[in-house]
Order: C-alpha cells, then sequence, then structure tokens
C-alpha cells in the first residue's frame, strides 16, 4: 500500500502541492473569524452540584467577579487639592462605557434620618468638594472614619489606605472590549499619578485577567517566532542545507494556519490550553521531518538514485509517522472523554492538527524534494558527523557491554524519583505564576496587606422562610457567624444585610459610632421596617433576594491557594457554620468566583492526569496490536515512563507544584517520547528481519540510523522548548524547563535503556505461523520471506 502511495506523491506532487496551498488558503480566510476567549473558564463541570448551585447564585445576586478595585496608601490624598483631583478621577471613571458604578471615599454616601418623612436617606459625605477648606476636609474624614459599614472595606482604620471599587457590566467583562476599559481605566489613574505624584495600585478579578491575557498574546506569538528561529538555526547546522531548512518551516507555517482555520471552522475561541497548539505543532512537525530528511539522506547515499530514495522514504518512515502521528493525536483525541469545555477543545483541535501535520508533512517534503537536485555530499555530511558518529558508537558499546550497569543507573534514579513524586503538592493559585517582583503581583499583596484581599468569596444564607432576612434572631446568628468571619486571616470584613441593618440603627442614632449594631428588641419595630423601602431598598437589594428569604453574605479574601483555602473553608469555617446554626432551619453554603476556579484547577488536574492514563492504555494497546508481544509492550512502556518519573521527582524535590500547566507536560513529553520507541522498534524490527534474526547486529544497526534522528530532534526539542523560559509566567517557565529536561531524559533512554531491555529480554526468535500486525505491512516486512 505505501508503495502505492509513495508513486502516487511522486507522480502527482504538483497537483497535491496545489491543493495543499488551496487548503492553506481557505484556512488562512477563516482564521479571519477567530476570536480570543474573554470568559473566565469555565472548568467544573455544569452538572456539578457546586456549579449548579454557584449559577443559581449568580441568578439571584448578579456576578461576582465584575469588580475592579484602585488602592492608595499615601497620606498626601488626603490634602485638599489631591482630594479634589482624587474626586475628578472617580467622576472620570464613572462616565466610561461598561462601567456599573464607582465606590470611593470622595462619593462617599452615608444613611441620615428623615424626621419629616419618617424614613432614611442617602445624602453625600462630602458636599460641594470644591467650595472645602482643608479644615473642614479633615473633619469630613473624621467623620467618615465613624461610619463603621466602611471600615476593613473603603477605608484602613489603622494606616489610612483607602480603595477605589469599580463594578463592571458583565457584558464588557467577558467581551473584547474589556481590555480597552481596563486600558482607559489604567490610563485615568496613570494621568492621576503624574498630577499628584501619589502612586496608586490595581487590582481584581477583572484587572489580573486583563493583563495576564494580554501578556499571554503577546508571549504566544514571541515563543512561536523563537521557536521557529532557533529550530531553523539547528537544522541548518545538522543538514548544511537551506532547503532542509525552509521547507521544515514552511511545512510548519501551513499546519499554523490550519490551527487558526479550524478553531474558526469549530467556532473554537483562543484559551490558554488552545492557544498552546501552535508550538505543539513545532513540536511534533519538525521531529517529522528531520526523521524523513535523515531517511532519505540515508537512502540516498546507499544507492545514489534519488527517485528510489524519496520512495524508500515513504515507503519506510510513511507507516512509522503515521503511527506515531496517531499515538500522539490519541493523547489529545482523549481528552474530549473528560467532558470539560476547554480540555474538548484542546484535545479536537490538537489532535487533528497533529495528524494534518502527518499529511502535510509526508506530501511535501518528498515532492518538493523531488523537484530539487539529489543532495550533494556537502548535504550528506551529517551522516558521517564525527562528534554524533563518535557518541552512536559510545552508545553502542556500553549498550553491549555494560547493561547490568545501565539497569542499575536506571533503577536508581527510578527509586530516587518515586521518592520526589511522594513530594509533589497540588496548588492553584487565582493569579497564578505571576512572579513576585511583577507589579500585579505586587499590587495583589498591597489589598492582601490593607484589606484582607480582593478576590471575591461568597456566603449564601438561606433563611428557610419569606422575609426570614428581617427575623432579628436569624440576623443575630449571622451576626455571631460574621464576628467570628471578621477575626480571621486573609478574608476581609463581610457586608450584608447585617451590616446594613447595623448602619440603619446607627444612623437613627444620628450616626453616632456606639449604635453600629444590630437593632434591638426596643427599636428593631421601626428601623427594620426601612431595610426595604426608599434608597436603603436599593443599597440592599444585591444583598436580598426578592422575597427575602435568602441573602448574601459578600466577602473578600487573599489569593492564599487552593489548599490553604480548601483548608480554611473545610476545617475552619465549616465548623464553625454547624456549631452556628447548628438549631436553626437555616441553610448555610459557600459559594463564588473563588472557589469555583481553585475547584475548577482541581478538576483539571484529576481529568488530565486521567485522560494521560487513558491515552498510555490505548498506546500500550496499539503496541500490543502491532508487535502481539506483551514482551514488547512493557520494553517499549519503561523507558517513556522513566523520564515521567524524573520530571515528577524533579517537582516534587524542587518544590515545583502541580497544577494545570505543569501537568500539561507529562501529557506532551509522553507523546513525543513514545514517538521515539517507535520509531527504534519498527527500524529494529527491519534490522532483525534483514539480518537473520541476530538481535545484537540489529541493535547496532538501528543505533547507528535511527540514533541520529533522534538526537537530531531531542536537540531541536529541547532548544525549541527551553526558550519558554524567557516567560514572565510561572507556568510557562515550568513548562519549558520540565518539559525540555524530560525530552533530554527521554532521548537518553531511548537510545540506551530501550536497546539494552531488548538486548535482554527479546531472544530474535518468534513465532514463524504467527505473524505481528506489523509484519503485514509489507514495507516493514522486508525481507521477511526470504529469511523464513
Amino acid at each position: 500500500m505505501w508503495s502505492n502511495i509513495a508513486h502516487l506523491i511522486l507522480r502527482f506532487r504538483v497537483s497535491l502541492m496545489v491543493l495543499l496551498a488551496g487548503i492553506t488558503v481557505f484556512m488562512g480566510f477563516q482564521s479571519r473569524n477567530i476570536q480570543w476567549s474573554f470568559d473566565l473558564a469555565n472548568i467544573v463541570p455544569d452538572d456539578d452540584p457546586e456549579m449548579i448551585y454557584f449559577k443559581q447564585f449568580r441568578k439571584t445576586f448578579g456576578e461576582d467577579g465584575n469588580i475592579m478595585a484602585i488602592g492608595v496608601k499615601d497620606s498626601a490624598i488626603y490634602d485638599l487639592e489631591n482630594f479634589r483631583k482624587y474626586r475628578n478621577l472617580i467622576e472620570s471613571l464613572e462616565r466610561l462605557e461598561g462601567i456599573n458604578s464607582v465606590l470611593g471615599l470622595p462619593n462617599l454616601q452615608k444613611l441620615e434620618k428623615d424626621d419629616a418623612s419618617k424614613s432614611f436617606k442617602l445624602i453625600p459625605v462630602f458636599k460641594s468638594i470644591d467650595e472645602l477648606d482643608q479644615e473642614i476636609l479633615d473633619s469630613l474624614l473624621i467623620g467618615s472614619a465613624s461610619l463603621k459599614f466602611y471600615s476593613g472595606q473603603l477605608i484602613n482604620e489603622t494606616n489610612g489606605a483607602t480603595l477605589t471599587l469599580i463594578t463592571i457590566q458583565k457584558e464588557v467583562l467577558n467581551s473584547k472590549n474589556r481590555d480597552a476599559l481596563i486600558e482607559s481605566i489604567i490610563q485615568l489613574g496613570q494621568r492621576f499619578e503624574m498630577d499628584t505624584k501619589i502612586d496608586l495600585r490595581f487590582a481584581g478579578l477583572p484587572y489580573s485577567r486583563s493583563v495576564s491575557t494580554k501578556k499571554l498574546k503577546t508571549e504566544l506569538y514571541m515563543f512561536l517566532a523563537l521557536s521557529l528561529t532557533i529550530t531553523g538555526i539547528i537544522l541548518f547546522a545538522f543538514f548544511r542545507s537551506f532547503k532542509a531548512v525552509i521547507f521544515p518551516l514552511i511545512i510548519i507555517g501551513v499546519v499554523v494556519i490550519w490551527v487558526l482555520g479550524t478553531l474558526a471552522l469549530f467556532q473554537y475561541k483562543i484559551t490558554s490550553l488552545t492557544g498552546l497548539i501552535p508550538s505543539i505543532i513545532v513540536v511534533i512537525g519538525i521531529p517529522n521531518s528531520v526523521y524523513m530528511l535523515n531517511k532519505y539522506h540515508h537512502e540516498y547515499q546507499a544507492n545514489r538514485n534519488q527517485s528510489e530514495a524519496l520512495v524508500g522514504l515513504i515507503k519506510t518512515i510513511g507507516i512509522v509517522t503515521f503511527i506515531t502521528n496517531l499515538t500522539t493525536a490519541i493523547g489529545f483525541f482523549v481528552l474530549v472523554s473528560t467532558q470539560i469545555k476547554v480540555l474538548v477543545e484542546f484535545g479536537i483541535i490538537a489532535g487533528i492538527n497533529i495528524l494534518a501535520t502527518f499529511v502535510v508533512s509526508i506530501i511535501l517534503i518528498p515532492a518538493v524534494f523531488s523537484l530539487f537536485k539529489p543532495p550533494s555530499q556537502r548535504h550528506l555530511k551529517h551522516l558521517q558527523f564525527k562528534i554524533l558518529d563518535k557518541i552512536i558508537r559510545f552508545i553502542d558499546l556500553i549498550v553491549h557491554k555494560y547493561r547490568p550497569i545501565i539497569f542499575v543507573v536506571a533503577l536508581a534514579i527510578v527509586i530516587a524519583s518515586s521518592l520526589g513524586l511522594t513530594r509533589i503538592v497540588a496548588v492553584s493559585f487565582m493569579v497564578d505564576d505571576i512572579p513576585e517582583k511583577s507589579e500585579l503581583k505586587q499590587d495583589l499583596h498591597f489589598f492582601e496587606n490593607n484589606f484582607s484581599g480582593i478576590m471575591p468569596l461568597e456566603v449564601i444564607v438561606d433563611t428557610g422562610s419569606k422575609k426570614g432576612v428581617q427575623n432579628i434572631r436569624n440576623l443575630q446568628k449571622i451576626d455571631q457567624f460574621e464576628q467570628f468571619i471578621s477575626s480571621l486571616d486573609y478574608i476581609s470584613h463581610p457586608v450584608s444585610v447585617v451590616s446594613f441593618a447595623k448602619a440603619l440603627r446607627q444612623a437613627f442614632y444620628n450616626n453616632s459610632e456606639a449604635f453600629y449594631a444590630l437593632p434591638t428588641t426596643r427599636d428593631q419595630a421601626f428601623i427594620m421596617r426601612y431595610l426595604s423601602e426608599g434608597e436603603t431598598e436599593e443599597l440592599s437589594q444585591p444583598f436580598i433576594d426578592t422575597v427575602g428569604q435568602v441573602l448574601r453574605i459578600s466577602l473578600k479574601i487573599a489569593d492564599i491557594g487552593s489548599n490553604k483555602l480548601d483548608s480554611l473553608v473545610n476545617k475552619v469555617v465549616a465548623p464553625q457554620i454547624d456549631s452556628i446554626f447548628h438549631d436553626t432551619k437555616m441553610d448555610v453554603k459557600l459559594t463564588g468566583t473563588t472557589l469555583m476556579f481553585i475547584k475548577g484547577n482541581k478538576f483539571l488536574i484529576e481529568n488530565l492526569i486521567t485522560s494521560m492514563i487513558i491515552a498510555f492504555i490505548i498506546i500500550a494497546f496499539i503496541m500490543g496490536l502491532l508487535f502481539r508481544n506483551f514482551k514488547m509492550i512493557l520494553i517499549s512502556v519503561i523507558p517513556n515512563m522513566i523520564p515521567l518519573l524524573i520530571t515528577a521527582g524533579i517537582m516534587g524535590y524542587f518544590g515545583i507544584h502541580l497544577k494545570p500547566s505543569t501537568a500539561l507536560i507529562f501529557s506532551i513529553a509522553f507523546g513525543i517520547s513514545i514517538d521515539d520507541s517507535i520509531h527504534f522498534l519498527a527500524k529494529y524490527r527491519l534490522e532483525l528481519l534483514a539480518n537473520k534474526f541476530d538481535v545484537s547486529k540489529a541493535i547496532s544497526k538501528s543505533i547507528r540510523e535511527t540514533g541520529s534522528s533522534m538526537i537530531y530532534t531531542s536537540i531541536i526539542l529541547f532548544c525549541g522548548f527551553i526558550i519558554f523560559a524567557l516567560s514572565e509566567f510561572g507556568a510557562t517557565i515550568a513548562l519549558g524547563k520540565l518539559t525540555s529536561i524530560t525530552l533530554f531524559f527521554a532521548m537518553v533512554t531511548n537510545v540506551v535503556v530501550l536497546p539494552a531491555l531488548i538486548l535482554q529480554f527479546d531472544s530474535g526468535k518468534r513465532n514463524r505461523s504467527r505473524h505481528p500486525l506489523i509484519e503485514s505491512v509489507p514495507e516493514l516486512a522486508e525481507g521477511i520471506d526470504k529469511n523464513n
């Protein structure tokens, strides 16, 4: 079959190249419609009970992750002129399209009792700022500090730090207009900083998502360009031919366009995961080209016939490359089983285009090189590269003579790596992998140090009856819980209907600070009824459902990571909820974007690991079908498990956390390293048949030819991934370093441990009445009949 395919490709090479060009133009045209995802990835399945509850919360109370904060800690802000400019900043922010509301010190409002109407009204604390003098401003600032409702929310009583809360419209938050809006906010802040010399701090999910997305976009383009450049340089250093550089890179460029076109056709948006696919295509496509070019040069050097060399290339490498690309694609296709949208999209697009890489490579490499002159002696020099030749000969020597040492060293590494594996900790953060010295991280620390954090956390209390939020006993229980929450580190002072009830009582008693408490049985009758009337109703509406049964306690929490948060919620907060509310009919639950994000990352890690295990089983099954020999399955799998264990050990010993970005390393590395094993085993099978089942000779010849290609591709991949260490994101840095290390060790195990295992456990004998599937492919079973 592959002989026919080879002749068809070479016969219709021009037509096939025109067809590929047409498809590429079509995909490029489609890619104009591609969009970036601005949504916070919904990783937790829709049918998960906690996700269902979270969606119900948002339906009742609205978005909880749409607040951006601007913080300042400088006494100069309270100078009259600067305070006026601060007021102007807030007014400018309010005029921006896409902003729901802005709440800061200059536009602070307080409740005031209106004796005439027997109601409460909201009035500005700082009236007519332009007409104030410094003395009056100072007096008003002292008065604002007595408004306990804002204590810990907008004002830090101990050091004077203050913040402005900006609520962004949901429609803008999850659209391409978000980044433009965030940029406008930052520009207004920077203008204020220039005018006043006062530093501002920015934080909140909208801000961190916008900054991270912009950095991610920049880095994706930069690293793709760098990887192509470095790959091109290494290819030229190996093959000493511009053609051997240009056309593999053209193949990569073609498939990258296909990736973008496929995303558009499937109407998938570019996410942090699908954005990695172009780099993965570099990983998959370049080894295809290296193996094909290396085989082409070997074939041409052997018979000096270009046509036969190209046919031999397609016949032998074609089927092997198809199998390797298929196994790699399977590693991504299995992500569909997770039923997580971002993983499903990632798996489908990566899987399809990995197979597309094979199609483009198997057509373009032979077709293009058939149009040029045969390789010159200069282009074939890499086949007798002295340094590489010495390395190959050394590997051949130690594999044959020092197998016990190889096994002992490998076993020692496995034991040491397994110990490191036990030290791995799975931790996820809302603002993950940002360098500590970055402005984003420093701003986040500012809000954590001065306001206990900025990440949203919600507590929902179902009182069990309509208008249960007006029951003073219910409020007293909730107040007891809120006082406990306020005593905890990392969590801000709560805001809820309890806070409003306390503020109402303080307002009723002429805003005396001493009266900031829940209404007593004596005064509740004429205070609590105003909770749902007039301006107070508008103020409390986001915190009570329409029938007054369910209320919301809104909190802000520091980005303490999934482990600490899980411990805080389940070991500290949950027991206290049981203790306080056990004798009531109230139902209390925690929810919010922060909890869903952390759970989503944990769920993602678990599914990535599960999918890798599924891929491992499927690939092992394919190896079993090819060789029909359980011993060969083990022999092929062991060398590819050792690098993964080494990587896991390094993560454990160096404190690199397991998170979605680092969990991806294992899938990528396993898919690539198993390709090396398949190439080697296919070549070994050929040599075994051609050398009358002399295992030793077959191993030596396999190491000579396949070993050089494996070393070439490993160097390219190592350099291609190590450039990610230049990233600003810790996840990308870890991905680059750890994948490079994994692939290096995969190369070592596949050229050293794999042949050593074959020599040790494969006798070369076979049952002549049973032929493994790999022998049913004539191109891989050449010589089988004459060796019978």
